[in-house]
């Protein structure tokens, strides 16, 4: 590595890394002098930075789950190796790579000097469009508290940002007839609440909903829940949130490299948290080894 890229975006966290701004400034200036740092709200000008970064530079994103997503088709397109600063919402990420706990100047160092190692990432594609994701791909409740999330309250952080918006859409709980294949096989069809793919343990804010998960065995996770009545779910949700759902007849759980999904009506669809429209027909590919990325100790 010749130099740094440090990335921050102002909005993470709900306004956290902004705050933190010039102290991250002072300390990249005193500790780190081959590094830089700049400050984008704008998705655009990050990506062309990205693109226009010397070959062996580092970049360090300083935010959550939604900035890496909106950062990784550059980062796997110009395999560039990446370290991170989890300063956002949902820090799934952050925590299969076992970076969660850091204090930000610790996480910032380590970003910057540490060894990176491959790991997978997934795509997703809805018609013509191809989304790259890093932690998940959630099609139908999940997907609907993730739009919540993203609406919630702006002090609310954390797990429970999550846990309010799924109290929510539980009130205004809806099915969905899926028929979903695992390549290219029938696995199941009929009323689903959700399907969804998982390439880190957690989403939703360290929702463990699959603690097996690993971000680097060339595999995702599909997590498909049956109809669930609202009681039901209500039931569910505890148990959920504790790791403890699998067990659950009306829950399967398969890994898979390639899932298809053919939804009535259109399934919303959401990565990484970050809510992309609702699709009737669903392509989730996993890309392995695509991505280099700093790790911690700890690392799912």
């Amino acid at each position: 590595m010749t130099s740094a890229l440090v990335l921050l975006n102002p909005f993470a966290g709900g306004g956290r890394a902004a705050k933190l701004e010039e102290a991250i400034r002072t300390r990249i200036r005193t500790d780190h002098p081959g590094a830089r740092l700049v400050a984008t709200a704008h998705t655009e000008e990050a990506l062309s930075l990205i693109e226009e970064s010397e070959e062996h530079a580092r970049i360090v994103l300083v935010g959550g789950d939604g900035t890496v997503n909106r950062m990784l088709p550059a980062l796997v397109r110009r395999e560039r190796s990446v370290g991170l600063v989890p300063l956002g919402t949902g820090n799934d990420v952050a925590r299969a790579i076992g970076v969660h706990a850091m204090p930000w100047p610790d996480a910032l160092a380590h970003a910057i000097s540490a060894p990176a190692v491959a790991i997978d990432a997934g795509v997703v594609t809805l018609g013509d469009r191809e989304v790259p994701f890093l932690s998940s791909c959630t099609c139908g409740f999940d997907s609907s508290v993730a739009l919540r999330a993203l609406r919630g309250p702006r002090w609310l952080r954390g797990r429970s940002r999550y846990v309010l918006a799924t109290l929510r859409e539980l009130v205004a709980l809806r099915h969905w007839n899926l028929v979903v294949h695992c390549e290219g096989q029938a696995l199941r069809a009929g009323a689903a609440l959700f399907a969804s793919a998982l390439n880190t343990p957690t989403f939703g804010s360290g929702i463990p909903a699959q603690p097996a998960a690993r971000i680097d065995d060339g595999q995702l996770d599909l997590l498909i829940a049956g109809r669930v009545a609202r009681l039901g779910a209500m039931a569910l949700l505890p148990r959920l949130l504790r790791g403890r759902h699998l067990d659950d007849a009306r829950v399967h759980s398969q890994r898979a490299t390639a899932i298809e999904i053919d939804a009535a009506p259109d399934v919303p669809v959401a990565v990484d948290g970050e809510f992309l429209g609702c699709a009737a027909h669903v392509l989730i590919d996993v890309l392995p080894a695509s991505l280099h990325i700093v790790r911690g100790h700890g690392a799912a």
